[in-house]
């Protein structure tokens, strides 16, 4: 599949209905069906850990249309990723109830920070915690708040006509600022420890196992979606300019095209990807805190993309599955060493792989040109050459 077509070709779409069929259906019903002691069965601890392998192919697929189709490296979307799950995990918290470690109608972290004498008139409940209590709330808020907060940053910086290294380096120092903020313990928000400790989620028991599998079905639909809605944006004009404005912002400005706002939109719509991606991410890991939004995390998503292949819709997938389920394995075999791991990957890739993980074939079919190229004129000059007849004397 070449990573510049701008048509969805048969082969695209046979892999990508074989995936779903294997992630969408093989796996929920191997989990569901098939006995423990199988060795094809899959256990609830795996399927919810695939699923948060698919929150973060959900987060890789944002920052790649990002930097991978408009050439914007932004170091902050792991900020709109915690945003999102920040959201979504206030009205968990919310309805925990009693359940809590103190009994009472409000989280334990606000028991704990004596929020009650802060906020008397709603029981210790902060005012814009309240309307968290309704999900389709938490839900709006899971695409508007990330939408809002990316709409306001980059209106700024592409006004202001910042881009390159620039736009990367002012992108990190708001996701910086924005992690210290969040572990502030007056800020409401749970300070360090965050946000944990859900029961429920839609009436249903979190930690039951058809709830695990639903919400690894969600996670997959998401992806499935957000791919497929990604791949019809950068299959229409607007996606031809995208990519001009990667190439070449000066020659797309010239032509007449407002690129602050081309930019703009897809960094808001990557926002609110990675938001999604977020919110479901919150409810499988059980946690959402500060250190989710921390700069490192957004630097490991670029990773995610380099090594799987920017600039094509299922490298940054098959990128943050791989480096992921990689890291799963290194940090119980190589806890130390796993820093040293990502860091060579990536400077292997950088070096060797320009096109990441996804381009492999392309580079084999290359270099295999190369060497047949080669290999013919060196066995056209090792040939004998033919002697010429010489002509019989007449006699």
């Amino acid at each position: 599949m070449s990573t510049s077509s701008n048509t969805f070709s048969r082969r695209e779409a046979l892999i990508i209905a074989a995936l779903a069929i294997l992630g969408l259906v093989v796996l929920p019903c191997l989990n569901a069906f098939v006995p423990e002691d199988s060795f094809f069965h899959v256990s609830n601890f795996a399927i919810t850990l695939y699923g948060k392998y698919l929150c973060y192919a959900v987060l890789a697929v944002g920052v790649n249309l990002l930097w991978g189709y408009t050439g914007l490296l932004s170091l902050g979307q792991a900020l709109f990723f915690s945003l999102g799950g920040y959201a979504l995990g206030m009205h968990l918290m919310l309805k925990i109830g009693k359940l809590g470690q103190y009994k009472a109608d409000i989280p334990d972290f606000m028991v704990f920070l004596e929020f009650p004498k802060r906020f008397p008139e709603t029981g210790g409940l902060p005012p814009h915690w309240i309307p968290f209590h309704s999900f389709t709330f938490a839900a709006a808020a899971v695409v508007i708040v990330p939408a809002i907060v990316a709409f306001l940053f980059g209106w700024l910086a592409f006004r202001s006509r910042i881009k390159g290294v620039y736009f990367s380096i002012l992108s990190q120092a708001l996701t910086y600022a924005a992690t210290l903020m969040f572990f502030r313990n007056d800020f409401t928000f749970g300070g360090n420890n965050g946000l944990t400790d859900f029961k429920f989620i839609l009436g249903a028991d979190i930690n039951s196992p058809a709830t695990k599998r639903a919400l690894y079905i969600a996670s997959g639909i998401l992806l499935l979606g957000v791919y497929l809605v990604c791949r019809w944006l950068t299959s229409t004009k607007f996606g031809l300019i995208q990519r001009a404005i990667r190439d070449s912002e000066n020659r797309v400005l010239f032509s007449g095209y407002a690129t602050t706002n081309f930019k703009l939109f897809v960094f808001v719509l990557s926002a609110i990807i990675c938001g999604l991606g977020g919110a479901l991410y919150v409810p499988q890991v059980g946690i959402i805190n500060p250190s989710e939004m921390a700069p490192d995390k957004s630097l490991e998503a670029v990773v995610w993309c380099a090594v799987g292949g920017r600039g094509n819709l299922l490298g940054p997938i098959l990128g943050a599955i791989f480096v992921n389920a990689l890291k799963s394995y290194a940090t119980r075999a190589f806890a130390d060493q796993w820093l040293y791991f990502l860091g060579g990957l990536f400077i292997l890739v950088t070096l060797f792989m320009p096109n990441g993980i996804i381009g492999i074939p392309d580079q084999l079919r290359a270099l295999r040109k190369r060497l047949t190229a080669r290999q013919e004129p060196e066995a056209t000059a090792a040939s004998p050459a033919t002697p010429n007849p010489t002509p019989s004397s007449p006699e």
